[in-house]
């Protein structure tokens, strides 16, 4: 389960997320977290909560709450942030629609194999163009998240 701090119910912080095992030939990593059960979500184009890349790959975490709206960010770890199906930049935590059911929350890491380059601010679309063919490992975990009828929406 996903704790309401990290949903766009409660704080909507980042949530931490840490790896091991860096792959041979590693030279960044990317993160991606997507809700395939979102009512707008397809197989091509799913409901993207959080898209961040250009991570080196000397780091093995992100910690919670990553600046929201930054597309580069310099602290606590250099990385790049794209927009998410919000239509902002950073992280949007879960929100279900009420009533919706159970959603499953996929967050992504990919090993890729170059530094590619991908400027920030881009989408999920011309993320997956980028990082075509560069991809040598990918680690998923994937929290669980349902908004109740009775929790309101911080603002």
């Amino acid at each position: 389960m996903i704790p309401t701090r990290y949903s766009g119910s409660g704080s909507n912080l980042s949530p931490p997320l840490q790896w091991s095992g860096e792959p041979l030939g590693c030279k960044e990593f990317a993160l991606i977290c997507i809700d395939p059960d979102a009512p707008r979500s397809t197989p091509d184009h799913p409901f993207v909560h959080w898209l961040i890349y250009n991570i080196s790959p000397a780091i093995s975490f992100l910690p919670e709450g990553i600046n929201l709206n930054e597309k580069r960010l310099l602290l606590p770890i250099a990385a790049d942030q794209g927009i998410n199906s919000f239509g902002r930049i950073g992280y949007a935590g879960p929100l279900p629609p009420i009533g919706h059911g159970l959603h499953h929350y996929h967050f992504k890491l990919f090993a890729l194999n170059g530094e590619l380059g991908i400027p920030p601010g881009i989408g999920y679309e011309m993320f997956i163009k980028l990082i075509e063919g560069h991809v040598i490992k990918t680690a998923e975990i994937v929290g669980v998240y349902e908004r109740g009828i009775n929790q309101a929406v911080m603002t």
